[in-house]
């Protein structure tokens, strides 16, 4: 894949992807498009040497591989997360104030949360229904066109806004989506309009339960005079998520290999989709029953944790260590951190030294500043959950955990190579 129809790709899939479970829909259908196939938790399954097969765990995790000899070759592994900062609509979210019908929300996550106001707002998610015969279901929804917005304060009102202003969360980020006269709307009852709108053939009743998220309908876009960066939402993680997956899906290996993308990162990661919990070992249980097998065949295998960087910012130089400090464009960084925040071990990091060296592509190295707190990724608690040899990498971007994120044009491609020459490498150190 050249890397205009790469970058071509990768915006329709940013741009598809506003909730974790239209993400892993998205994977899912190019994986269908590649010629994996589908396996059901619940079923048994009947695996076959060179077969490549996919598993979802709650429509918003799922892993992806290639049935291999794992304990005499190893597994080539890949993993991101499909989860990104967010605000996330209460289960009884009607305000009607002034007039306005708004909507109660959540933080999901770190957000940065000053850029979410005055964007053009929709909403996405997965939705649980009752049916004309009585029968439970779910089903994603997605709002797509702009239907709410978070207006700010002016400054007449508010004078300190540009150098005394916290953001109270519970106050202030309610979005404005409709004036009323004297009726009252059931949020419930809309949602259930475009639940029959989207999905005809659903015959629905009415909704019982959702988990909807905000975003913003602007598109991912070539941002600079050379077009030399990309700007879109949930860069952090989904450009990792796409990285991984259009390189296991190129590499046409047939080494043992395996991609997750896991939820609930951002969060801790803690359940039953997410890398703190049992998904990724239970499928390698069933990708090798044999226990002592697969333990050898984990000993020889290596995980990459693929998760973005944080890129030194031209006006904030000084948050970075100054021999540290990653430039966009200047390709992938080795994250790596003495307290274990991050998994890489010069074993690791050697090996993907190697591989770039041998594609004539750059790499890059981070480490926090010795009096900063370090962030963390699935690498750690993937490592420790099954023993599993480790590195932390991910593209340069700014504005982490904004609305809109900032990263290279070239970095991910860059990374897709090294990663599509990981999952065909035939010997493991």
């Amino acid at each position: 894949m050249e890397q205009t129809e790469f970058n071509r790709d990768l915006f329709d899939f940013l741009k598809n992807s506003p909730t974790p479970y239209h993400a892993v829909e998205q994977v899912a259908q190019r994986l269908d498009a590649a010629g994996f196939e589908a396996l059901d938790e619940g079923d048994a399954w009947n695996l076959t040497p060179g077969g490549r097969y996919y598993v979802i765990r709650n429509g918003s995790s799922i892993v992806a591989f290639v049935q291999g000899p794992m304990d005499e070759r190893g597994m080539r592994m890949v993993g991101a997360h499909t989860d990104s900062p967010c605000l996330r609509v209460k289960p009884n979210p009607e305000i009607n104030s002034k007039g306005y019908f708004q909507l109660g929300v959540e933080v999901y996550g770190g957000a940065l949360l000053a850029p979410w106001f005055d964007r053009d707002l929709s909403l996405a998610g997965r939705v649980g229904f009752l049916d004309e015969q009585g029968q439970m279901g779910s089903a994603l929804v997605n709002f797509r066109k702009p239907i709410a917005m978070i207006p700010s304060l002016a400054i007449h009102l508010d004078r300190e806004a540009n150098s005394n202003r916290s953001i109270n969360p519970q106050r202030e980020l309610p979005p404005i989506l409709l004036q009323l006269e004297k009726e009252h709307l059931d949020f419930r009852t809309m949602l259930a309009l475009q639940l029959k709108d989207e999905h005809p053939e659903l015959k629905v009743q009415r909704v019982l339960d959702y988990e909807l998220s905000l975003y913003d309908t602007q598109p991912p876009s070539f941002v600079g005079l050379r077009e030399e960066f990309i700007a879109s939402a949930r860069l952090d993680n989904l450009l990792s998520c796409y990285i991984g997956l259009t390189a296991l899906r190129e590499s046409a290996t047939s080494q043992p290999a395996l991609l997750v993308l896991n939820d609930h990162e951002e969060v801790g990661s803690q359940s039953a989709e997410g890398a703190q919990g049992p998904f990724l070992a239970s499928v390698l249980e069933r990708i090798c029953p044999d226990a002592e097998a697969r333990q050898r065949g984990i000993s020889r295998s290596i995980f990459i944790s693929a998760d973005n960087a944080h890129g030194v910012h031209p006006n904030y130089a000084d948050k970075h260590d100054g021999n540290h400090g990653p430039l966009l464009n200047h390709g992938p960084v080795i994250k790596i951190n003495a307290n274990q925040r991050y998994a890489t071990s010069s074993e690791t990091s050697s090996l993907y030294r190697l591989l770039s060296e041998r594609l004539g592509l750059p790499c890059q190295s981070f480490v926090v500043r010795t009096d900063m707190a370090c962030g963390s990724t699935i690498g750690p608690i993937t490592a420790g959950n099954i023993g599993v040899r480790t590195l932390d990498i991910g593209v340069p971007q700014f504005a982490m955990h904004s609305i809109r994120e900032l990263a290279g044009r070239d970095d991910a491609y860059n990374l897709f190579q090294v990663l599509k020459a990981f999952y065909a490498e035939e010997r493991l150190p």
